[in-house]
């Protein structure tokens, strides 16, 4: 271990060179708090090996994201004996891909195949916009796909017939819905969960357990989305069914708890026959049209068995 005696001196020029941050850089990070302030020897101040640990420790919070505001706060509560590295292995553990999925890359010849082989630069800067798709540095016709399963999502819908501009206008309204359901997801573990944890800052075994539960939890947020996405999907979808070619396609509901059968009971009937009706009287009268011909085909069987009726039958 170092001591104070054996600490080497820097000005603030070799602290500058040995540390890879600007001289003015130093002294507005000095300024703000975040460097301990030189000692001052005759006309000069002198800093030392506990300053250049510190500019490091700046730059590598600076590459992990954050900013000089929280910055601080992590480096006070380290000062104060909390431990930073189990901070850091817990903002590492929620900071890390939310997804199994691996990113992959895509020539621009390769894009413009995948949606219909014609060339749409206006899509693709919507892509780059929205953050399908990221620009590779040193590259002009390479993109990096941090989803390729949502690409493959996107490239399907437009085979499908939907235009590149609807599916991107859908996606823009998904998400800001999507954003609206993690952060409720995120409020109500915080409130529950992780609410002790934040009341201080957290010590090396809180932050590990801390992180225990977010490895534990990350998957219940999409595993909630998924199985009410299911749901909603299937009620949403039979309606909208329903809506369309009329209940006489759908299979018939479950039976009422009621004592009295039901008024009327759905009869499924085949797709082909559907659409020659809908094709012989539009849409709108489908339901009537089948009805009509059930009723006909009721009344011809009576006249069939009145007709077939023996008069001998008649007198008894």
């Amino acid at each position: 271990m170092t001591t104070a005696a054996e600490q080497r001196a820097y000005r603030i020029e070799d602290l500058s060179h040995l540390s890879g941050t600007t001289v003015r850089t130093i002294r507005a990070y000095t300024d703000r708090g975040l460097l301990p302030k030189p000692e001052r020897r005759g006309r000069a101040n002198v800093y030392d090996d506990t300053h250049l640990a510190r500019l490091r420790q700046i730059a590598d919070l600076l590459e992990r994201g954050y900013t000089l505001a929280s910055i601080k706060e992590l480096l006070a509560a380290w000062d104060a004996g909390t431990g930073l590295g189990g901070v850091l292995g817990l903002v590492g553990e929620v900071d890390r891909p939310w997804s199994d999925e691996t990113p992959a890359r895509i020539s621009l010849a390769e894009l413009i195949e995948a949606f219909g082989g014609t060339a749409d630069l206006t899509a693709v800067e919507e892509g780059l916009q929205l953050g399908i798709l990221e620009p590779v540095p040193g590259s002009d016709d390479e993109f990096l796909v941090p989803s390729p399963q949502e690409l493959a999502v996107a490239a399907e819908l437009h085979a499908a017939g939907v235009p590149l501009p609807a599916i991107t206008g859908h996606l823009r309204e998904l998400r800001v819905q999507v954003e609206h359901i993690s952060e409720r997801f995120l409020e109500f573990t915080t409130e529950y969960v992780f609410e002790r944890f934040l009341r201080h800052p957290p010590t090396d075994e809180e932050a590990e357990e801390a992180a225990t539960l977010v490895r534990r939890l990350r998957p219940l947020a999409q595993q909630t989305v998924d199985a009410e996405l299911a749901r909603a999907m299937r009620m949403l979808a039979t309606e909208h069914v329903r809506r369309h070619l009329g209940d006489a396609v759908l299979p018939a509901p479950p039976p009422r708890p009621a004592a009295e059968p039901p008024s009327h009971v759905p009869v499924p009937l085949p797709a082909a026959t559907v659409a020659a009706v809908r094709e012989l009287v539009g849409p709108d009268h489908v339901p009537e049209f089948v009805t009509a011909a059930a009723d006909r085909e009721i009344a011809a069987r009576r006249m069939d068995a009145l007709t077939d009726r023996r008069p001998d039958d008649a007198a008894r």
